[in-house]
């Protein structure tokens, strides 16, 4: 029996190794917050990889199928019903997973209100948490909604104009939260490091 077949077989066998290193390079130091960190990390690059999937891999790709569908290629079906489906369900999920187990990380170092307030001391993960919530709010409210239409996941049947402004809104919002990604993980890691390099 091969756990890597499965996709959970992949993930126990990824968390079983975790526990191994944990146990073996166990060198008496601990960190109380660490597995909220630790989850934090997976559901964020999850989150993100998505997000960069979306728009540097999907967006492209579906735009190509659908000039060639002209010409009597396969056309953007396949994307649209089997993979874009499945790519938001864990996109919006590892979104939310990712906004909670910060808020929690910032709780349990008792900053999540000064970080908010952009208090000094907080204020470089301050900006990196509101980054993310904005980016939440994207996914939530203005992606997702619209990807619903798009896809025809809301079991509605939209007219054109109606399909052409929500591909324009989740689009944006999408290339929106790709931009804030950028200065949001700057955020987050030099907070980690001692502040900005300058």
């Amino acid at each position: 029996m091969n756990p890597l077949k499965s996709i959970t077989g992949t993930i126990v066998t990824g968390v079983v190794l975790s526990v191994i290193v944990m146990v073996i390079y166990a060198d008496g130091s601990t960190n109380p917050i660490e597995f909220t960190v630790w989850f934090h990390v997976l559901a964020g690059v999850t989150w993100i990889g998505i997000l960069y999937y979306f728009n540097f891999i999907q967006v492209p790709a579906v735009a190509t199928a659908l000039a060639e569908a002209d010409n009597g290629g396969p056309g953007a079906a396949a994307i649209n019903k089997y993979i874009a489906p499945k790519a938001l369900l864990w996109f919006r999920w590892a979104a939310l997973a990712t906004w909670l187990s910060g808020a929690a990380i910032l709780g349990q170092m008792g900053i999540l209100g000064s970080a908010f307030m952009l208090k000094p001391g907080t204020a470089v993960i301050g900006i990196g948490a509101w980054m993310g919530t904005i980016m939440l709010f994207n996914v939530w409210v203005l992606i997702w909604p619209n990807q619903k239409k798009i896809l025809g996941l809301d079991g509605k049947s939209h007219e054109a104009d109606v399909i052409t402004k929500a591909k324009f809104v989740a689009l944006m919002a999408s290339r929106t939260n790709t931009a804030l990604s950028i200065p949001m993980l700057l955020s987050m890691t030099a907070f980690g490091h001692g502040g900005f390099p300058f």
